[in-house]
């Protein structure tokens, strides 16, 4: 039987790529290998920002660093190169890291970096949801579960 391909945040797999130079390890996501081929993507680094980095939100529609650094040009990079991943890939949803400015699903840091949160997507999020592909954040894993029993 063929795995489903599925794009996942790097992070979540373990892989050190945050903004401070840490994983999100997610035991959760990572034990949905035995069913699903991961394509793990980090489109901040993509992008070509560094690790560890400054943090960053958006504030409308803007990347700014909490230091006050535009970042915006980095990030729409790192989400085209990896849309163009995922696609080439024929990857047919995706997990992404809950509240990330690159891929916060429906929900994302305001901007203020007072941890307050919003409604709206992540910059590659927002990239795949536009292009039709479903994203999850490892906090919906049981909706994955359901859509994954539909496919």
């Amino acid at each position: 039987m063929n795995k489903v391909r599925v794009a996942v945040s790097a992070c979540l797999l373990g892989n050190e790529c945050r903004y401070d130079g840490r994983s999100n390890l997610n035991q959760a996501v990572k034990a949905l290998a035995s069913s699903c081929e991961f394509v793990p993507v980090c489109p901040e680094v993509m992008g070509g920002l560094p690790i560890p980095r400054e943090c960053a939100e958006i504030r409308g529609t803007t990347v700014i660093t909490e230091n006050g650094n535009d970042v915006t040009s980095q990030f729409v990079h790192g989400a085209e190169l990896a849309f163009e991943a995922v696609r080439r890939s024929g990857c047919v949803l995706a997990i992404l890291k809950a509240r990330s400015p690159s891929c916060g699903v429906k929900s994302v840091y305001d901007g203020s970096f007072s941890h307050t949160v919003v409604d709206g997507s992540g910059v590659f999020a927002e990239l795949l949801e536009k292009e039709g592909i479903p994203v999850f954040s490892e906090e919906s894993l049981d909706l994955l579960a359901d859509y994954l029993c539909r496919l």
